[in-house]
């Protein structure tokens, strides 16, 4: 079975395990049935921006041409640094986009990944954002109503807990020993008084089972900038990242590309 297209984020379902899918071709590949057969994606030397459809050379900020990367709202540097959200000030790049995106209630959230970190989150947008990070758990510790708000709040509880993941401990199934209520309750009396009334009162922790039952000892990261084929038995998928015999290859750092998919 061979399929060609331009790379995509892959797509998932909440499921036990989540149900994972190439967006590739004219219809997505169902990934979770492939564990255990040999996979082959070859990079045939052409680039695309995933918003005009532009040839490029070089794409940023997984999968943009540096014009839609220059003008787009959802690559400027609010996007990643939301406590810089500049929408109040009358200087969003859309305000469309800012109304949809940003002026939208907002989770700040407690995940386990490999340790716990904390993170943001459009609350209608949470379950895919966990399965992205490859979160085994997560708790929603605030509602606020907007993403400059969240980021905030965020920036504040990063000073006692990591807002990253070692990608590499959560590819190998490495996670913490931790219990999210307990760490929601150790971050309790460090919450700044103007954030306490967004608290939520009586939040669930959302868990997740992926299909990474044999995640290999050595997660060598393959790069298709610099080796274009790249091929091995899926031995598992977790976050976006396809593990293979042969290495880890992360999807999402590759939108953009044109492949072809052999399975």
């Amino acid at each position: 079975m061979e399929r060609t297209g331009y790379l995509r984020p892959l797509l998932h379902e909440p499921s036990d395990p989540v149900d994972y899918f190439a967006d590739v071709g004219n219809e997505p590949l169902f990934l979770n049935e492939r564990l255990g057969q040999s996979i082959r994606l070859s990079f045939m030397g052409e680039k695309a921006c995933i918003h005009c459809g532009r040839k490029v050379k070089k794409t940023f900020n997984s999968g943009s041409c540096y014009p839609c990367f220059r003008k787009l709202p959802e690559n400027d540097l609010c996007i990643v640094k939301p406590e810089l959200c500049h929408f109040h000030q009358g200087t969003c790049r859309d305000n469309t986009f800012g109304e949809t995106h940003c002026m939208q209630p907002h989770y700040i959230y407690l995940a386990l990944s490999s340790g716990v970190k904390v993170g943001i989150t459009r609350k209608t947008n949470a379950l895919k954002r966990w399965m992205d990070q490859g979160a085994v758990a997560a708790l929603p510790i605030a509602e606020v109503p907007t993403r400059k708000a969240a980021g905030e709040l965020e920036v504040h509880l990063s000073q006692y807990v990591p807002d990253k993941t070692n990608w590499r401990r959560m590819l190998k199934n490495e996670i913490a020993d931790r219990d999210l209520y307990e760490v929601k309750n150790e971050l309790q009396h460090r919450i700044p008084a103007e954030f306490e009334p967004f608290l939520l009162k009586a939040p669930s922790i959302h868990r997740f089972a992926y299909p990474n039952p044999s995640p290999p000892e050595k997660m060598t990261s393959l790069n298709l900038d610099k080796q274009p084929e790249v091929s091995g038995r899926l031995l598992g998928i977790k976050g976006q990242y396809l593990i293979l015999d042969s290495g880890v290859l992360n999807i999402r750092k590759y939108t953009g590309y044109k492949v072809e998919w052999a399975v």
